[in-house]
């Protein structure tokens, strides 16, 4: 089969930081189900294993976490899927990825995709509407619409970064499933109508001071924040907008963050990876799968809708390098998607 991958760490700009390969097709294990690729879309983690993860000498690693496509065989333990089923998925860290035209996948970690979407539409979805719905109703345990009132408060939610690819999900997410106000950050006039058309009650910039903008729009403080980068250099800014018992959420990967001044207001700090589960095989692992299927039928009863901003092909080493440099400018909006993949 035809992959893209790397044998070293190296910057996008060089021919070699992502390369054509020619790979044995992936055998399936028990819980597999083996998928023959049509559309993958590309995300920051792809960026940073491209740069940290470099394979052992000899080695070659194959990354990619989002993917739609057909299931050619399932597994001996693999229920509920069959041959020829469309699905997607974002898969797992700690096995080669989806930069491939087959890949073996864990079929807990799997759905059918939405039916009323594209190939490359789908394939927009899965990592980024895993890491939203795990932050929002699994690590702050956000309360659904119609659900028994519960003691914590949840009213407001600030989004920091929400016309990335979580934010883009989150903001969703939240507008049809949650009676939260959402706020979102955005520097741009383009990224914030996106924000707006996603859902969001209000927008405001993150290049400017957060408390003030969100005094004008008559909120002394917010509930909860999704910090989904540059957490950081925002820290003391979240502690100052976020409410005495609030929730503080987190995504990216900070090298140093100083949690100290979260005390005095009794903050709560909830970190999120949507790998967890797949990487030690969690009880729970099915839960990805279930979610995805959930909102496959939310897309496909209008109430969600992809967050696909641009295709590219064909499905190559030099398209997906140009893909990791977009990127790596953290000035992308939605999801970019690759598909073309070549003939065999």
């Amino acid at each position: 089969m035809k992959a893209v991958g790397f044998r070293q760490s190296l910057p996008v700009s060089h021919p070699e930081a992502l390369i054509d390969l020619e790979l044995p097709l992936p055998v399936p294990e028990a819980h597999d189900v083996l998928v023959k690729i049509s559309a993958i879309a590309v995300n920051p983690v792809d960026t940073k294993i491209r740069r940290l993860a470099a394979p052992a000498a000899g080695e070659v690693r194959i990354p990619g976490w989002d993917a739609v496509g057909e299931i050619v065989t399932t597994g001996s333990a693999v229920s509920g899927f069959q041959p020829g089923q469309r699905v997607y998925y974002a898969g797992a860290l700690a096995r080669q990825g989806s930069n491939a035209q087959y890949q073996a996948v864990d079929a807990r970690l799997i759905a059918v995709a939405p039916q009323s979407l594209s190939d490359e539409q789908a394939a927009a979805m899965p990592l980024t509407t895993i890491t939203a719905w795990e932050i929002l109703f699994d690590r702050l345990q956000v309360q659904r619409k119609g659900a028994e009132p519960r003691k914590l408060r949840q009213r407001t939610l600030l989004i920091t970064g929400g016309a990335g690819g979580v934010g883009s999900m989150m903001i969703q997410l939240a507008k049809q499933l949650t009676d939260l106000t959402v706020i979102a950050t955005a520097s741009r006039e383009s990224s914030a109508a996106w924000c707006r058309e996603l859902g969001a009650h209000h927008v405001i910039n993150h290049h400017q001071p957060l408390l003030p903008q969100l005094q004008a729009l008559g909120l002394n403080s917010v509930d909860m924040i999704a910090s989904l980068t540059h957490t950081t250099d925002y820290m003391a800014q979240y502690v100052e907008c976020l409410t005495p018992q609030g929730q503080l959420a987190v995504i990216d990967d900070a090298e140093v963050l100083d949690v100290m001044p979260l005390k005095r207001k009794s903050i709560s700090l909830h970190w999120e990876s949507m790998f967890t589960r797949s990487m030690f095989s969690t009880e729970d692992i099915a839960a990805q799968g279930a979610l995805l299927a959930e909102v496959a039928a939310l897309v496909d009863s209008g109430r969600l809708r992809t967050t696909l901003s641009e295709v590219m092909q064909p499905f190559n080493a030099a398209t997906l390098r140009e893909a990791h440099r977009l990127i790596e400018t953290q000035q992308t909006i939605g999801k970019i998607v690759i598909s073309g993949f070549a003939a065999e």
